[in-house]
């Protein structure tokens, strides 16, 4: 049973990083498939930032309270059809990239 328990964890936090990588492909243009980029030359290398850091950030961005180096609008577009879990997904994912 334990066994079970273990696998069935295991696969719901691959199925989220799956997620989190399929919804990060649509930042893959500005920051780079690792986040490795200055997005247009503007923003901070997004590699490994902290999870947290990244939620707040696009929840502003979501919400138009942030516009970091005149970016707001174009974050806004790119974060308006993420719900909260997905949101999450890529914070994890991109704090998990090296």
């Amino acid at each position: 049973m334990k066994k079970i328990a273990i696998s069935m964890l295991f696969a719901a936090s691959t199925l989220l990083m799956a997620d989190g990588a399929a919804a990060f492909a649509k930042c893959v243009g500005c920051h780079g498939a690792n986040g490795e980029k200055a997005a247009l030359n503007k923003s901070a290398i997004i590699t490994g930032q902290d999870a947290a850091k990244t939620v707040e950030q696009l929840k502003g961005y979501k919400a138009g309270t942030l516009n970091t180096h005149g970016m707001g609008s174009v974050m806004k577009g790119q974060v308006a059809s993420m719900d909260d879990a997905a949101i999450q997904a890529v914070a994890d994912h991109i704090a998990a990239m090296k």
